[in-house]
């Protein structure tokens, strides 16, 4: 309906600019919303207001203009001029319920659309460092980046998840020692305990794993313990494969898989790291200081520049993120998403610096980010802290085992990512409208107990009849529910092209809204066999839409609650 009314005003405006009433060089771009108050009609636009300067007219005046130079359409019932100069339309009944029919034709592909034309899009999502169990935080990070590649996918691009970690480093190193004194029985409150070793209990697991001579499955690669509690290099292999493992697990029982995983590792060892540092020399934008190598990422719109490489000889953590992502483009990602915490603010100027600095024809402002804020979780009111097994934090895998992965999901996406979150674990849990995710999915398990309801009684949907029917569709509350299905498709290419996975999540929350409105209101068991059928396949679109939503989430659709 909204593409009609855009439609029909570009011809209005083709009308006024041939009667001299607008510059025939003008070409506004038309915006026409929902109204709020469905008085005021089904959508409205501002466009008269927007043109009356060029136009060197009053907006009212101009209104009526544009009101007058609308073609006649059966899908417009009426048109109203409002307050200043807005113009609303009422869409005819006929028109709005042709929306049923098409969600009922287009099925599990309502929404979907081929705006991305097949572009190949990498979104790194996640990408913890393989020291301990994946924290909340992450699990946000899953939610959202999963999301958003969904989004992505339903919007017709082709899509790589990428999980990518740190295999090397001092965070490794200190895992390493730790599993090794675990290992050698040692405590985390004895003197011999290294100093920034992590203290969970899953350090002992792995240390078990290690002198046991397990073998682990992660990722592509198989690792098995040597059992030598000395061999410092073997306990490090086993200790990043194990927790992989397990993360891995955590990330599976939360609905997310990806496509390709990458090793930091890999860039030291196929010389990718020194590759970009001759490069980087060779353009001229690097000078020694204080036995240090620096790379003048002034140049390129940092606030001060950078070490790349430490007087010790060892590389700072920018300069594997520059050559990471030099291979990026090398695979041929011209659109590059990084889903992180907020704490890798400071990392993204430096690293599109970086990049500029290579001269090899990446744009400015690639790659893309979405920075998450931090997860609070609480417990009757009171935050939760600590996990038993993690020692620090609370795990994704605790909210899993807690709520389930259907609230989980649902409430890590359902802000914006720079807002912070605080994960209520009783709201979660609780069967209630005050739950989002029980209100929308109880949304859907209603409209299949009314179609059980249908075969009990005797009169099970009959599909022919109904799309006859869809004009009975008159009262108000059905109308707002069509009018509300009519927005998927087009909440699901803003979603995607904004990066903003939210907005799925309120739409089905307004849907739910909207749906429960009308079956309070309107009765669907009539026995008027016309009317019946036409309310049960309003009912059908409604859930196809909450079904083709949840899917987006990555949440299930329950037919019984």
């Amino acid at each position: 309906m909204k593409e009609t009314i855009v439609a029909l005003l570009e011809e209005a405006l083709e009308t006024l600019k041939q009667q001299d009433t607008l510059p025939v060089d003008i070409d506004p771009t038309i915006k026409v919303d929902p109204t709020k108050d469905k008085s005021h009609g089904d959508y409205a636009t501002n466009l008269a207001l927007m043109l009356a300067k060029p136009a060197g007219r009053k907006p009212r005046e101009l209104a009526e203009a544009l009101v007058a130079a609308v073609p006649a359409s059966d899908a417009v019932a009426k048109i109203e001029i409002a307050g200043p100069g807005f113009v609303n339309f009422f869409a005819a009944t006929d028109a709005a319920a042709q929306v049923v029919r098409q969600v009922l034709d287009a099925g599990d592909a309502f929404g979907r659309s081929l705006v991305g034309q097949g572009q190949k899009v990498q979104v790194e999502f996640v990408s913890a460092n393989p020291t301990g169990p994946l924290h909340v935080g992450h699990g946000r990070g899953a939610a959202i980046g999963d999301c958003l590649a969904r989004l992505l996918e339903a919007t017709g691009f082709e899509v790589t998840r990428e999980f990518y970690y740190n295999d090397a480093g001092a965070q490794i190193a200190n895992l390493a020692l730790s599993v090794q004194a675990r290992a050698k029985d040692v405590q985390p409150d004895s003197p011999a305990w290294p100093a920034d070793g992590y203290r969970g209990d899953y350090i002992v697991e792995v240390a078990k794993d290690y002198l046991a001579g397990q073998t682990v499955h992660a990722d592509d690669r198989h690792v098995t313990a040597k059992g030598d509690p000395d061999d410092l290099d073997a306990i490090r292999e086993f200790a990043v494969a194990w927790l992989r493992r397990e993360q891995d697990l955590d990330l599976k029982a939360f609905g997310v898989e990806f496509d390709v995983y990458f090793l930091e590792s890999s860039l030291y060892e196929e010389g990718k790291v020194e590759a970009a540092v001759e490069r980087l020399i060779a353009g001229g934008h690097t000078y020694e200081q204080d036995g240090a190598l620096w790379l003048r990422t002034t140049d390129f719109g940092d606030d001060k520049d950078r070490v790349m490489r430490k007087s010790d000889g060892s590389y700072t953590y920018f300069l594997p993120d520059v050559a990471y992502h030099l291979d990026k483009w090398q695979r041929g990602f011209t659109t590059v998403i990084n889903e992180q915490g907020a704490d890798h603010h400071s990392t993204v100027t430096r690293v599109r610096a970086g990049l500029q600095a290579l001269e090899v024809g990446i744009p400015q402002g690639w790659p893309d980010y979405v920075l998450h804020q931090m997860v609070m979780v609480t417990r009757s009111g009171v935050e939760v802290k600590l996990s038993k097994r993690a020692g620090s934090y609370v795990t994704l895998r605790d909210l899993i085992d807690e709520v389930g992965r259907d609230a989980t999901r649902f409430f890590l996406a359902a802000r914006r990512a720079d807002s912070q979150l605080t994960f209520d674990i009783d709201l979660a849990r609780s069967q209630s409208n005050d739950n989002p995710v029980y209100y929308v999915q109880y949304a859907h398990a209603r409209v299949c107990s009314m179609l059980r309801k249908a075969e009990s009684d005797g009169t099970p949907f009959d599909h022919d009849l109904a799309m006859v029917s869809l004009a009975r569709l008159d009262a108000d509350q059905e109308k707002a529910l069509m009018n509300r299905l009519a927005r998927f498709p087009e909440v699901v290419t803003h979603a995607a092209t904004a990066r903003e996975p939210q907005q799925v999540a309120q739409y089905l929350l307004d849907l739910a809204a909207d749906f429960h409105t009308c079956y309070n209101a309107v009765k669907v068991m009539v026995e008027d066999d016309e009317l019946r059928n036409a309310r049960l396949a309003l009912g059908l679109a409604t859930r196809q839409v909450l079904r083709n939503g949840l899917d987006l989430m990555g949440v299930s659709a329950p037919e019984e609650m």
